[in-house]
């Protein structure tokens, strides 16, 4: 099993490139599983037509109750992935990390990976704040292995050099490890060189690079990701080809 979490600054399209992952890792035959872990519950929209599961936040506070099952939280998207969205504290009350924390204790109640048995789990978690909520997919042990998603802006790459840091503070208790970063393009001037000298300063690599791609937007107002949509065209074929390379790695225990 490849467990995976994705970080990024808010905005800067890391539910975009986990959602045509985990498309691309279905359009290979995985058995997949996306979480999305920001309180907005939009990471999943795209693989779900437009209309992502309910929040387990949400059944929580509806229902006054635990869910008896993971289908009463899911909903399976494009590809058969299964898609969960952890969702938040109603505005104003509550601390979105704790939902976070929650949904995972949740999901090992409910014995998620032993009934569904993926091949491949994706982390889609808020960059911003790496608070000890939404660190617990690199500090709890679900995902073994992180990627953070950075443009070549400032503000961007500010929050992925923070996120590297948080990763690395939880190095010598064998938690998450950072396996390198994607280049989500926003065409800035020198882009390339930026991320390639900011990579390189941590010690880590460009896996992936991901062009500024019209058929992103068009595919996403209608409910999809592009590697559903068109998955011969040029941005499809960059997740394909970084799908690919993920499924070389080691398979975690």
């Amino acid at each position: 099993m490849l467990r995976i979490a994705i970080y990024g600054k808010g905005g800067i399209g890391k539910s975009t490139v986990t959602s045509n992952l985990a498309a691309a890792f279905a359009s290979l035959g995985k058995r997949v599983i996306q979480i999305g872990c920001d309180p907005k519950a939009d990471s999943t929209m795209n693989l779900c037509g437009g209309e992502p599961p309910l929040p387990v936040m949400n059944y929580l506070r509806e229902y006054d109750r635990e869910p008896e099952a993971v289908e009463e939280i899911s909903k399976t998207g494009f590809g058969q992935v299964l898609c969960i969205e952890t969702g938040g504290p109603t505005p104003g009350l509550g601390c979105a990390g704790r939902g976070i924390i929650a949904t995972f204790s949740l999901l090992e109640d409910l014995e998620l990976f032993e009934q569904y048995k993926p091949d491949v789990v994706l982390y889609d978690v808020l960059g911003d704040v790496v608070c000890g909520g939404f660190a617990a997919p690199i500090r709890e042990g679900y995902a073994s292995r992180v990627i953070i998603v950075t443009s070549g802006e400032k503000m961007a790459l500010y929050a992925a050099g923070n996120i590297n840091t948080a990763v690395k503070n939880f190095e010598d208790r064998s938690y998450a490890t950072v396996l390198g970063i994607i280049l989500n393009r926003r065409n800035v001037d020198e882009e390339e060189e930026k991320v390639k000298q900011f990579a390189d300063s941590l010690g880590l690599s460009v896996i992936g690079d991901i062009p500024r791609s019209r058929e992103i937007n068009y595919y996403e107002d209608r409910g999809m990701t592009a590697v559903q949509g068109d998955p011969d065209c040029l941005v499809s074929r960059c997740f394909l080809k970084l799908a690919n390379e993920l499924l070389a790695l080691p398979e975690d225990d």
